[in-house]
């Protein structure tokens, strides 16, 4: 069955920005685990799991909650192995139970398997559907169970050809990690939207959504998962082969413009200097008269700096931010999101009080943060806040694994600039080009080089039947 992406913007409830951790041959698997999917906690703050491999059988130990929580009284000493899947979750409506905390574990008699994803599986639905007419039970809400069913399907053993056949049956963005008691086995999929790389930490070798977790536990980075590519981890040592032809690559542009840290490097491009190009190019395009630059912080502050130092305007520290409070764009809810703005941010009135502000953000989703605190600035004295975004306006869903599933929730879908500046609150207000994101992003426009930006652009790289934009023009 054929599904436009409206309907499939309506159908589907579970898109995940997540992150993935494994580590292979470290006596102390678990608690490495535990402290990379720490330095990820950013990419999803409703669970966290860890499974752990002993050499004989696979143990799991999850919950909801950040890191932190799920470990607090976890017994580590019980986590014993030498090697360890983990996941960092977060969940939109519709999945936010214990059942699709990952990893997914799953027991046969042949054997057991762990399963880790970050992504979104566009033909999900169609493949449950089938699964579930050959006899398929599934348990969870997730799509990230699918793909186990689709390896074991018929009776196949978890292996090489099996994962290989299973991958090219799922359409979408994804990066997977999959455990079983003698190999690990690392995914990412044709495109190379998501990001996934390999390091090493003395014998043992470690995979990770993130370099900054390679940091967090002093591995080194080793090379990325290549789109297309399935890499087998074992004690004979790590091994490469391919289940798809590999396309052109298209990382995710919002990876870079929000969702990483800015330690991390992705595609051989670290993020703080990818933020800071962004915002030289946004002053080359949107400069402002102003006194001074502000960032709000932390993702635009790289920004900011970049276009302080572009414009000649001095970069002050305008807003101040509460370090115990969550993410405000990653919450479920609009109303937690709402919240979640006057308890995070804070303008600083002795900075900004009779000052014409340059207001710097990553990005404008909704609307509703940059609403708040334009006003919190003005209630702070501020004279004027002129509004400028780090990457091009988002008009249009993700399908890949980003919370933005409607085009009705996006502000900048539905109004016009005047509009958008009007309903936060801004003396003025510009964007980005897209051109002046890839500037900032992309090395050199090769097969290895390039990014999704299709939120921005509504040229998705990747279509709900398997068909891919190969050209590079726009993704």
């Amino acid at each position: 069955m054929e599904r436009s992406y409206s309907m499939l913007a309506e159908i589907k409830g579970i898109n995940e920005e997540c992150g993935v951790f494994g580590i292979w041959g470290h006596e102390k698997a678990a608690e490495l685990t535990y402290y990379g999917l720490h330095s990820m906690q950013h990419r999803g703050q409703e669970g966290a799991g860890i499974v752990v491999n002993d050499g004989m059988e696979l143990k799991a130990h999850k919950g909801l909650g950040l890191v932190n929580d799920v470990f607090k009284h976890a017994k580590f000493s019980e986590l014993t192995g030498n090697v360890a899947v983990g996941h960092v979750r977060y969940s939109t409506q519709g999945g936010k139970g214990i059942e699709n905390v990952q990893p997914l574990l799953f027991r046969s008699q042949t054997g057991s398997m762990a399963l880790a994803h970050n992504g979104n599986l566009m033909n999900e639905q169609k493949l449950r559907g089938e699964l579930e007419d050959e006899g398929s039970i599934l348990q969870t809400s997730s799509d990230t169970e699918v793909l186990a069913h689709l390896i074991r399907r018929n009776g196949m053993e978890t292996n090489e050809k099996s994962i290989s056949s299973a991958l090219n049956k799922v359409v979408g963005a994804y990066a997977y990690l999959i455990l079983k008691e003698d190999k690990m086995f690392a995914a990412l999929d044709p495109s190379g939207i998501r990001p996934l790389s390999i390091g090493k930490l003395g014998d043992a070798y470690v995979v990770a959504s993130e370099t900054c977790a390679f940091d967090q536990i002093g591995a080194t980075f080793i090379r990325e998962v290549l789109p297309g590519e399935l890499v087998t981890i074992s004690d004979k040592g790590i091994e490469s082969t391919r289940f798809a032809m590999r396309e052109q690559r298209r990382m995710c542009a919002m990876e870079y413009v929000y969702l990483s840290r800015p330690d991390s490097d992705l595609n051989e491009v670290n993020v703080h200097a990818s933020r800071k190009r962004m915002g030289i190019e946004l002053a080359k395009e949107s400069p402002a008269e102003a006194d001074m630059v502000i960032g709000v912080p932390d993702s635009s502050i790289s920004a900011a700096i970049g276009f302080a130092e572009e414009s000649g305007l001095p970069y002050e520290m305008g807003i101040i931010k509460n370090r115990y409070v969550g993410r405000t764009f990653i919450q479920p809810s609009q109303e937690l999101r709402e919240q979640g703005v006057k308890l995070k941010l804070a303008p600083v009135r002795g900075i900004v009080e009779g000052k014409r502000i340059v207001m710097i953000d990553d990005s404008i989703v909704r609307g509703t943060t940059s609403r708040r605190i334009v006003q919190m600035l003005k209630d702070a004295g501020a004279k004027e806040v002129h509004v400028r975004i780090a990457s091009p306006s988002i008009q249009n869903p993700c399908y890949y694994g980003i919370d933005m599933s409607t085009r009705k929730e996006l502000i900048a879908a539905n109004n016009s600039i005047d509009e958008i500046c009007e309903i936060i609150g801004s003396e003025s207000i510009s964007y980005l080009s897209i051109d002046g994101l890839e500037k900032a992003i992309i090395k050199d426009k090769t097969l290895h080089q390039g990014i999704c930006a299709a939120c921005m652009t509504g040229n998705y790289p990747v279509k709900e039947d398997g068909q891919t934009e190969i050209s590079y023009t726009r993704c």
